[in-house]
């Protein structure tokens, strides 16, 4: 592969040095000429932190700007020295190249190096051919719609916002409109009907998880409606979103920034945004019927994950921490559900959700995965008949486009379309999970002990395979169904002892008959649905946000953590 053509070769001084700086359309790069050369007398630069030779992508670089000479801003009014040689009081002109730097577990910093020139005309020039390769980079936003939840996770958002992103737009040049919501479900509102998306170049969010889930619906919905779409058919294939979101963490999880970016920081996100990164992900469509209900990004789960939301939805006023009471508390309480979960298994060229590697930047399975048109699923009914006759068998007659059948019971059902990482589980639900390859992972955790289900949640916790239980099972599938047909309380738990107790669920009716609710509830990415009977599908790349995944092993040559050539 040829390199590209050299656009500029100077020789600048960086602190007392003197540097080989060199331009070309992919790397902005500064080599010292003189490595041997002792520093001048009195010089308190760090020789650490640019000794050598460093590069930094074009595409990672800000801004470039003129620096004006502080040092006269600094000292008015005070006495100064009077230089002994006219050389002294000279400031040769400069120029600052604002840039993205790695640093360790998947952070991004901003940075910035200074160079001086021998005259005005090349620093100008500098300046004005930088600022054209910059202007080259078509896919970085210019104009931005900014929603700010000022109530989600610590309530910081704004305080984030104004303090550690606003000052970083502002010197990429990028123009902000802010709207900080008054209420629930005010972004999506304004996406679906009054936003005027024709002026941005994309849509930010700062807040938590919920905050990103009015986003994808406001924009989605927009879409549909504006595509002449039914979005309340199952079988309806969906117009992907044509603008950008990007995420600015300020909740109590933020698990999606997490799974998309590898780190939960403003600042990482911020510059994810300016340098104009676009990461593909699925979206999972819930339905009731013929009636839509929701969309799903990260986590569909019953079971446990239902009953655990539905009591935290209680207990809000306890912030964040509700949701570890309310997770011993579903724990303890150990419900399993009866029900026909039926699923259309992904068999093409997908992968496992036990696959040793995970989904990166740049993934194969992500970029060459085809979808499955919805027209070419069938239900094999011979094989559903099958399954009434057996409690707990799988329908397999190896066809491709064959849905199967599981009937049991169950402490949990999960679908995930990405691994839900966060800092609490660093490998999430389904470390294998794919962001964009059209596919799910369907977890079913079968009735068992309590001390095997504590195995298996401290599994998330650890290296060790979450999937390796006798009682789990996992599947990639790009639909599924569910219905519920009772729940049976552990036979290990004495319900009427737990009636007079913190953990019992037993019915208000019959207060000494020991039975439970019929059934559990569903939790769409930290929203409840009012049904338990649903039909979920993948939606292939339908949204796409400012990240480009997790990247496998940044580079750290020096301190500063920038790539060295």
């Amino acid at each position: 592969m040829e390199k590209p053509p050299r656009l500029l070769l100077s020789r600048l001084w960086l602190q007392n040095r003197v540097y080989d700086v060199t331009l070309n359309s992919v790397v902005f790069a500064w080599k010292e000429a003189e490595p041997n050369k002792k520093r001048a007398p009195g010089s308190n630069w760090n020789i650490g932190k640019a000794a050598g030779s460093h590069s930094v992508p074009v595409c990672e670089i800000l801004a470039v700007q003129e620096t004006a000479e502080e040092s006269h801003k600094k000292n008015v009014g005070k006495w100064h020295r009077v230089p002994k040689r006219p050389e002294e009081s000279y400031q040769p002109p400069a120029f600052t190249v604002f840039y993205a730097e790695r640093a360790r577990q998947h952070r991004w910093r901003c940075s910035s190096v200074t160079f001086h020139c021998p005259d005005w005309g090349l620093c100008q020039l500098w300046i004005h051919t930088m600022e054209e390769q910059l202007s080259l980079l078509t896919s970085r936003p210019k104009r931005l719609l900014v929603y700010i939840n000022p109530f989600g996770g610590k309530q910081q958002g704004k305080r984030i916002y104004e303090q550690k992103v606003a000052p970083i737009f502002s010197r990429a040049s990028i123009s902000t409109d802010v709207i900080v919501t008054e209420r629930a479900n005010h972004a999506r509102d304004h996406l679906r009907t009054d936003a005027d998306l024709k002026k941005y170049d994309g849509v930010v969010c700062v807040g938590g998880d919920g905050m990103f889930s009015e986003i994808v619906h406001g924009l989605i919905s927009r879409t549909q409606s504006d595509s002449g779409v039914d979005q309340n058919c199952p079988e309806e294939t969906l117009v992907p979103c044509d603008i950008r979101i990007g995420i600015i963490p300020a909740g109590s999880t933020d698990c999606i920034c997490y799974a998309t970016v590898g780190a939960n920081d403003p600042v990482t996100s911020a510059l994810h945004i300016i340098v104009g990164d676009s990461q593909p992900i699925d979206i999972c469509s819930v339905h009731h019927n013929n009636t839509f209900l929701r969309y799903s990004v990260s986590l569909l789960g019953y079971g446990f994950y239902g009953d655990l939301l539905t009591d935290s939805e209680k207990k809000r006023w306890m912030g964040p921490t509700r949701y570890d009471f309310s997770g011993v508390k579903t724990f303890l309480s150990h419900h399993c559900y009866e029900g026909t979960v039926s699923f259309l298994p992904a068999t093409d060229n997908v992968g496992s959700p036990r696959d040793k590697f995970k989904c990166r930047s740049g993934c194969h399975f992500c970029q060459h995965s085809g979808h499955l048109p919805f027209e070419n699923q069938q239900i094999c009914e011979e094989e559903e008949e099958e399954e009434e006759e057996k409690e707990d068998s799988v329908s397999d007659s190896g066809r491709k486009d064959v849905w199967r059948v599981i009937r049991g019971k169950f402490l949990a059902i999960n679908a995930v379309s990405m691994s839900c990482a966060c800092p609490r589980s660093p490998k999430g639900l389904s470390p294998a999970a794919h962001l964009s390859d059209g596919t799910t992972d369907l977890i079913l955790i079968h009735k068992c002990s309590r001390l095997d289900f504590l195995r298996h949640l401290l599994r998330h916790t650890n290296k060790n395979d979450q999937f390796d239980h006798p009682f789990v099972e996992v599947h990639r599938v790009r639909r599924f169904r569910f219905t519920a047909k009772h729940q049976e309380a552990d036979s290990e738990l004495d319900l009427r002892e737990m009636g007079k107790g913190l953990f019992g669920q037993i019915c208000r009716d019959h207060p000494a008959c020991g039975c439970a609710a019929a059934h559990s509830t569903w939790s769409c990415d930290g929203e409840t649905l009012p049904h338990t009977a649903i039909q979920a599908s993948v939606h292939r790349q339908l949204i796409k946000l400012f990240a480009r995944g997790i990247e496998d092993q940044p580079v750290f040559e020096d301190s500063t953590g920038v790539c060295s050539a």
